[in-house]
């Protein structure tokens, strides 16, 4: 074979593995959007959910937090059962974990059954976020790796517009037990994608359990787990009582509520992608906007929301901001931490769905106690602690600042 031949040769190669690795940010892209939406599926799905379970509304409710929750604790733990499976193996595995809780959710007779399907969601759920996360740097050229995180993350934020509701239409038009299968089947699809389309993924160094806890003597990590926390806690503790807030404020009636929820949803999908370039420069100066923004949105809310066009443009901003937390924290929790990602990333999702159950609790008791315009206060002073925290804690080496 002559010098041209395999020039030709070699650089047909690397098209192909570059075709190959994009499809694969594609097929975790999907797995997000698959996870979340398993995650979030009772949202809307409460009311027939509990008549078919025999149990309240709020028993009901906690099957998102109990998802959540075992999501928060199974990320660190299933990065290190998985030891050194291939990350391919290791995503498909727990691709099958989702489909077999969602069928499980599917069939349940009673809320025993029910609980026991919505633990193997948030283990799935807990360790495909916490893997898929840093794959995509591994699976792209570096100067794409910003895009392509976007990419995996922008999952999350599709799956907050059209999931959730996509979920509720089917329930309504065949009933609840069908949104779940549903879904179970697109974790079987997920799972095809997967096994074809990603490349083998041999594990990295295996990480202990005691060096995932040992990297929280990282500063750098400290400081971007503090965030994370004080976002997402003070954005959950704001946005699950924004129904009410803008019924309150604005008097919308339910058809214009959806519509600014949409808008919210929409503006957030399209804040995933700006934010995940900003951060790949800057994750501070990107946190820093960003808690900012959310800081005045949510306070300003009550306050200006009286009209329709305001409450549409604080809630256009409130999801263009909050739409980049996830994938510019990632970016962050990396960057402070390239030689253990999976590790770092576990960390990471755990404060995550801790923070969205935490979010959940204080709004709920600040809501029935003081009522429910104080919860935008609360969550306003939760963002302008992570605006405090982002400028003062310390960044990751190696980024401008």
């Amino acid at each position: 074979m002559t010098q041209a031949e395999e020039s030709v040769r070699t650089a047909g190669a690397r098209e192909r593995s570059g075709v190959r690795g994009r499809l694969g940010v594609v097929a975790l892209a999907v797995g997000t959007f698959t996870v979340v939406t398993s995650e979030m599926l009772p949202v809307g799905l409460l009311t027939p959910m509990s008549g078919s379970l025999g149990v309240s509304e709020g028993t009901a409710g906690l099957t998102l937090t109990i998802t959540g929750l075992v999501a928060a604790v199974s990320a660190p733990l299933v990065i290190r059962a998985g030891g050194r499976l291939d990350r391919r193996v290791a995503l498909c595995v727990l691709a099958a974990v989702l489909m077999i809780g969602n069928l499980g959710a599917a069939w349940a007779p009673g809320f025993g059954v029910m609980v026991v399907a919505r633990v193997l969601v948030g283990i799935a759920m807990g360790g495909f976020w916490a893997i898929a996360a840093g794959l995509a740097v591994r699976l792209v050229p570096e100067r794409s790796v910003a895009a392509a995180t976007s990419l995996v993350f922008s999952g999350i934020a599709v799956a907050s517009v059209l999931g959730v509701p996509a979920g509720a239409y089917a329930g309504a038009l065949a009933g609840w037990r069908t949104a779940f299968i549903a879904a179970a089947a697109l974790a079987l699809l997920v799972l095809v994608a997967l096994a074809v389309l990603l490349p083998p993924l041999p594990a990295e160094r295996p990480t202990p359990l005691g060096d995932v806890l040992r990297l929280l003597g990282n500063a750098r990590i400290r400081t971007g787990l503090a965030v994370v926390v004080l976002l997402v806690t003070g954005h959950f503790a704001a946005y699950t009582y924004v129904r009410p807030v803008l019924e309150d404020v604005s008097g919308a009636g339910e058809g214009l509520i959806g519509t600014l929820l949409l808008v919210y949803g929409a503006a957030g999908v399209a804040g995933n992608f700006l934010a995940g370039a900003g951060a790949a420069r800057s994750p501070r100066r990107t946190l820093l906007v960003i808690a900012a923004a959310l800081t005045l949105t949510v306070a300003l809310l009550p306050a200006l929301g009286g009209s329709l066009l305001a409450a549409g443009t604080l809630m256009a901003v409130w999801g263009l901001t909050y739409g980049g937390v996830s994938v510019s924290t990632q970016t962050w929790i990396l960057a402070a931490s390239p030689e253990a990602r999976e590790g770092a990333s576990s960390l990471f999702v755990g404060a995550f769905n801790g923070a969205i159950a935490l979010g959940a609790l204080l709004g709920g008791l600040v809501a029935d106690g003081i009522g429910t315009t104080a919860v935008m206060w609360l969550g306003a002073a939760l963002a302008a602690g992570a605006a405090v925290t982002t400028a003062t804690g310390r960044a990751p080496a190696g980024t401008r600042r």
